[in-house]
């Protein structure tokens, strides 16, 4: 037989099956509910080359990688239909904490045996719990969150429920690792997740490199915590915790400078003697405390102090009590309010003129970390700064971390 009419079809399957298994993908999103307001996308085939490259580039991580992937094929192996987007969404009108996703599985029962594995917690009626993760198991599907409150609905809408809407995955990311889209009825506002080498990076446009400016600007200083804020940063932002409170404030702009220290707390507690003498005892212990200055600008000075008075924010010794790290002072002046650490002055610093978000890693954090695992504890010390920045309709984040001498991919 003629090798060539052997080899021609065979280079041919070849192809046909390298380009269903690497390129090709089913962009149906069946698991996004009407009544989501949030939906972060990952490309997990995209995620998947970009670690096989990182990988191989790096064979000091060669023998680890095989456990990684022998990780990587036990999940594989645990019953579940790996997606081509993993679809994470969030409900509107539930807390911002709130999120949740749907996996198909191909076999239920060892996908419970895989969860029982990773030591998760069977609370009966398919119902399992490790740490903040909630999973319910039902009918071939899996609905994994950040909470267990909206399970029934979701079952409801999109496993029991007929027509339910497919969208595609072009209305929400554009060829990057992953993608995180805001909706507002028919309109949606994309923001592509790119992940280098030690950075990952949220954005809705490419064109932000001015942004990196200010970003060597603020690593000159010391602060833990600076920020600038007009109006309408502060309103998206605290729209999250209380949807009033940038309204109602009066507050125009927000500026402050946070800066950590370890000091000595003294704690007082009372023995008795023999005799039923009541001894007064001391002991001392190191924390972590805050030293800040808070300028908020104000329409309206006196409107935003009563308002801050009518949350109850403000006791008798003008303290706001709203932050918790005592001792602390409110002043009112004529541009707004100004609240302060006064156990240590902060020395005045450089204001740039933008809305900004820059928080500095900083080893002081460590001690209040210990509810945290072993693995999540080591990515946050990795981490060098989170910046937050707009400008007009453009936002960007950058999470910076420490150079180290693999890609984020291979260390996280």
């Amino acid at each position: 037989m003629n090798k060539k009419k052997i080899i021609v079809p065979l280079l041919l399957l070849l192809t046909i099956a390298v380009y269903f298994v690497v390129f090709y993908k089913n962009k149906n999103l069946k698991y996004i509910p009407e009544n989501a307001d949030a939906v972060v996308l990952i490309d997990v085939k995209k995620l998947t080359g970009q670690y096989l490259f990182s990988l191989a580039t790096h064979p000091s991580e060669w023998s680890r990688g095989k456990g990684k992937g022998k990780s990587a094929g036990s999940l594989k192996e645990a019953g579940i239909r790996i997606p081509d987007f993993l679809q994470i969404f969030h409900i509107k009108n539930t807390k911002f904490s709130e999120w949740y996703s749907v996996l198909e599985l191909k076999d239920q029962q060892k996908f419970i045996a895989f969860l029982k594995q990773q030591k998760f917690t069977d609370k009966g009626n398919n119902r399992f719990q490790k740490d903040q993760i909630f999973l319910v198991i039902n009918y071939g599907y899996c609905i994994a969150g950040t909470s267990e409150l909206a399970f029934e609905t979701i079952q409801q809408e999109l496993l029991h429920a007929a027509g339910n809407t497919v969208r595609n995955a072009d209305q929400f990311i554009q060829n990057t690792t992953g993608s995180i889209s805001f909706i507002s009825g028919q309109k949606i506002q994309n923001f592509s997740i790119e992940l280098s080498d030690d950075e990952i990076e949220i954005k809705n446009n490419s064109k932000l490199d001015f942004l990196n400016s200010f970003a060597s600007k603020l690593q000159n200083e010391n602060h833990f915590l600076k920020l600038e804020l007009d109006k309408e940063n502060i309103k998206n932002i605290t729209r999250f915790f209380n949807k009033d409170i940038a309204d109602s404030s009066q507050a125009v702009s927000c500026k402050a400078a946070v800066e950590l220290k370890q000091v000595n707390d003294t704690i007082i507690s009372y023995e008795y003697d023999d005799n039923f003498n009541e001894i007064e005892k001391k002991t001392f212990q190191k924390i972590t405390q805050p030293n800040y200055v808070i300028n908020i600008q104000s329409n309206n000075p006196e409107k935003t102090w009563g308002y801050f008075q009518s949350k109850k924010w403000i006791n008798s010794e003008n303290q706001f009590t709203a932050i918790p790290f005592q001792p602390n002072e409110i002043i009112q002046n004529n541009t707004g309010v100004v609240i302060k650490s006064i156990r240590e002055v902060i020395s005045s610093t450089t204001n740039l003129n933008e809305n900004y978000i820059f928080i500095r890693n900083n080893s002081l954090l460590y001690s209040s970390l210990k509810t945290l695992s072993n693995t999540e504890k080591r990515i946050i010390s990795d981490i060098d700064y989170v910046l937050y920045g707009n400008k007009s309709h453009d936002y960007w984040v950058k999470i910076k971390a420490k150079k180290g001498e693999l890609p984020l991919i291979l260390r996280w």
